[in-house]
């Protein structure tokens, strides 16, 4: 197992929830895969991209079971990240768990160890 992480609003969670499918928030539909992150890389990714966000949901998930649509590509400093070249199934998400904002007003993100 390759757990890695999708970090989205409440309400995209609820969205996926009710339809079953979901296809990407903006930035996703807008590069044109989903964005996750491996366990290492998964509190910097809060970090930069959703401070001050109290909205936060953490979806963990099986990268080995996503198929081969599911893409380790360079990104930040030249890390490999896992891009779904696809809509993610509702069934594919293995925990979900809210991510409230640390006195930092960084989401936390918790233990991420498997």
């Amino acid at each position: 197992m390759t757990p890695i992480f999708k970090i989205m609003s409440r309400d995209e969670w609820a969205a996926f929830q009710a339809s079953g499918e979901f296809k990407g928030s903006a930035v996703d539909l807008a590069d044109g895969y989903i964005h996750f992150s491996a366990a290492d890389q998964a509190q910097e990714t809060a970090a930069k991209h959703f401070a001050g966000r109290d909205d936060l949901v953490l979806l963990a998930l099986d990268g080995d079971a996503l198929g081969d649509q599911l893409i380790w590509e360079p990104s930040r400093g030249g890390a490999l990240f896992p891009h779904l070249y696809r809509a993610l199934a509702l069934n594919e998400v293995a925990a979900s768990r809210d991510a409230p904002l640390g006195v930092d007003g960084v989401p936390q993100l918790g233990d991420l160890s498997v």
